[in-house]
């Protein structure tokens, strides 16, 4: 048997990532870290596929659809669901639209009734299409629009204006010209406006602009003042599209005083936008910088929350394009400070508008610090690298004690993503261009900083990096693992609160291990590895199998210091806030702690939560900086660090892993230290040297932790 085959995965859906590279394995670390035979890699390649396939499907869905109708204590009509699905999508709540859709769904599959089903599958494509999930919009859209229904008008358009969005949202304007005319012909007069609306957007996109026109100068003014107010947005977007930037900059300028009802502020701070794209277009730098300035204030004071009508219109604005725009304008200017505050400012905003009324007792700041405040915490040998992705650059500050360099590295935020992308399939499928990609990300994201042998690395990514394992990228021949200790922070204001933290935590360990939910979630591993690291610690509570339940989490989590969970964990990609960890069935029924959930724990005295399960800090990444699963909720609700994966673990590689980490900390050492040491204890076994054994486990949060009398 070779040494691959005796591991198993940490993770349900991920069995065949395990073939895979005992496949490619032949007997040696040679082999496993050059890569996977062609056939591994092609029963690594199904694999993904059948995964991500078998979450949010119409199987999958009419299933959990049923199990939630089941528990509903107050049961409705299958329409009345669509209704209420639609309603939460409107309210941006997600997920919870997607259960009453499939609550739906199930409904329609039980009565037989087509048009329900063609409703539901409508309501999902609308939903998903809200998310950002392109993929399962067009899908669920193309299955409405194959049922038969009644009322056409109530599917067609509908359905139709979303593969519209999806096309336009991939750059695709030309379909989505035709999408949207397919949706104009097969709507109701009450519908037009919108489609007519998304159809002037695309065709200024497109290049059409005299066609544009013709369609705009048909839509009646709404009586809606949010939907009036978008469509004025429309008229000032397509006269800077057709370089009419003076006339663009007075009609946005007209509009920083509109009255548009509780959401004026919302539309000034568009419209002061405006007003910058629209000078940068006359030249006007300095003009362009204070309308920004504006722009910028006004967000601050902008009630967060999700506003469906411009999905709606077409519009797919996102706030984060603002900081943005601010970004490259400061640096073009010199003023690479502010660049730098405003991208802190980002990162603080787009955190609060996701937990904004989900955040419960979440104790973590997320105001922007000083620069200054940041370098007097610093130690001469640690540095902060803040990434922040343009659309036509990556812009990098090197952050030490005694002062700040800026680099501007020339990769457009798509090709970034499609980099990062490359390198995570080369690694999670055991391939042996893993090597190549990490070398060429290595010079390209690192090789340009500067940085000296032996700097204690605090990354704070940005976008598509926060999928990246820095600790994995090679410079000059070498993991960077193997000459820099390495952490993540979400941001420098974090890092800022977490450096000024007490540095030891007491020896004290709480951990859940093995949940008992059903044979196929056994995971045996788990159970060996919490008892070993119990043996670590005097004072220790272990719970495993049925004790391992939500219940006991949530009592014993409080006032512990050290928290570590061996379980399966399961990224929400339609809202991450629903992203859970599986533990004990109880009552008789599945349980599992989902991740708005720690938000509202009091988690202040908690130094550190290990969560050694598949995919852990995973989340949904949309443009700002919104990976908002597991790691922000514990990190928010108050606990110093998080150790967190970023790709299905296999058991033995993690065993050994952890290992390592809690021994280095019984030694004494830090939280960063003893995760290089670790890192490096798995690199350093040849049969796990591919970085897919050694470098899934992200080390978030406080670099510095101790643990106090901890050696046994």
């Amino acid at each position: 048997m070779h040494p691959c085959e005796k591991r198993s995965l940490r993770c349900l859906r991920g069995k065949l990532v395990l073939l895979a590279l005992a496949a490619g394995c032949a007997g040696s670390g040679a082999a496993l870290a050059q890569g996977a035979a062609p056939e591994a890699e092609a029963a690594a390649a199904r694999m993904e596929k059948a995964r991500l396939a078998d979450v949010d499907t119409v199987f999958a869905l009419t299933q959990d659809g049923a199990i939630l109708y089941s528990q509903d204590e107050l049961k409705m009509s299958g329409y009345q669901y669509c209704s209420q699905a639609m309603a939460l999508a409107d309210a941006g709540d997600f997920r919870q639209s997607v259960r009453a859709a499939s609550k739906a769904l199930h409904l329609a599959n039980s009565t037989r009734d087509p048009q329900l089903q063609a409703y539901a599958n409508r309501d999902l494509a609308i939903v998903f299409s809200y998310s950002g999930q392109l993929e399962k919009a067009e899908q669920f859209a193309r299955d409405a629009l194959r049922t038969p229904v009644k009322d056409p008008h109530q599917v067609v358009g509908p359905a139709n204006k979303v593969i519209g969005d999806v096309q336009t949202r991939r750059g695709d304007y030309a379909a989505a010209v035709l999408s949207y005319e397919a949706a104009l012909a097969g709507s109701s007069e009450r519908y037009k406006p919108l489609v007519q609306t998304s159809l002037v957007n695309a065709l200024a996109e497109a290049g059409q602009y005299k066609r544009a026109r013709e369609v705009l100068d048909t839509i009646v003014q709404p009586k809606d003042a949010s939907l009036a107010a978008q469509l004025d947005r429309t008229q000032a977007r397509l006269l800077l599209a057709e370089n009419n930037a003076e006339m663009a900059r007075e009609l946005y300028r007209e509009q920083t005083t509109q009255k548009a009802g509780i959401d004026a502020s919302y539309y000034r701070m568009w419209a002061w936008d405006g007003v910058a794209r629209a000078e940068m277009l006359l030249g006007n730098k300095q003009a362009a910088a204070t309308a920004s300035t504006q722009a910028l204030d006004a967000v601050d004071s902008v009630r967060a929350r999700f506003r469906s009508e411009e999905f709606k219109m077409g519009l797919f604005s996102d706030v984060q394009a603002i900081f943005d725009r601010a970004i490259g304008l400061y640096t073009e200017l010199g003023d690479n400070g502010r660049a730098l505050e405003v991208s802190e400012r980002s990162r603080s905003r787009a955190l609060l508008d996701s937990v904004r009324g989900r955040a419960g007792g979440a104790t973590l700041s997320t105001a922007a610090p000083e620069l200054s405040a940041m370098q007097r915490v610093l130690r001469p040998d640690e540095r902060v690298l803040e990434f922040h992705s343009l659309p036509d650059r990556l812009q990098v500050w090197v952050i030490g004690p005694a002062g700040v360099q800026a680099h501007a590295i020339p990769i457009k935020r798509d090709e970034l993503g499609d980099l990062v992308d490359g390198y995570r399939e080369s690694v999670v499928r055991g391939r042996r261009a893993a090597i190549t990609n990490a070398e060429r990300l290595g010079a390209a994201l690192i090789g340009p900083l500067g940085l000296a042998d032996g700097q204690r690395l605090v990354v704070v990514p940005h976008g598509p990096l926060h999928y990246l394992p820095f600790q994995a990228l090679r410079v000059n021949g070498r993991y960077l693992i193997e000459t820099h200790p390495v952490s993540v922070v979400p941001s420098m204001g974090i890092a800022l609160q977490l450096a000024q933290r007490p540095g030891a935590a007491p020896a004290d360990l709480v951990a859940f291990g093995n949940p008992a939910i059903e044979q196929k979630y056994d995971l045996p591993g788990s159970e060996a590895e919490v008892k070993q690291l119990a043996r670590l610690f005097p004072r220790n509570e272990v719970f495993i199998g049925a004790q391992a339940n939500k219940t006991r989490f949530r009592q014993a989590v409080a006032d512990a210091p050290i928290v570590h969970v061996a379980a399966h964990a399961e990224a929400d990609q339609v809202d991450p806030l629903y992203s859970r960890i599986l533990l004990a069935n109880e009552g008789g029924r599945q349980n599992f702690l989902e991740a708005h959930e720690i938000l509202g724990m009091k988690m202040s005295n908690t130094a550190l939560v290990t969560l050694s399960a598949c995919e852990s800090g995973l989340g949904r990444i949309a443009r700002g900086d919104e990976v908002l699963g597991f790691p922000r909720s514990f990190l928010m609700a108050g606990a110093g660090a998080m150790i967190a994966s970023l790709w299905p673990v296999s058991d033995d590689a993690t065993e050994l892993l952890m290992r390592t980490f809690y021994g280095e900390l019984a030694k004494g050492r830090d939280t960063q230290q003893a995760m290089q040491a670790a890192q490096l204890a798995v690199l350093r076994d040849p049969k796990l040297a591919h970085p897919f054994f050694w470098a899934p486990f992200n080390l978030i949060g406080n670099w510095r932790m101790t643990v106090s009398g901890s050696a046994a």
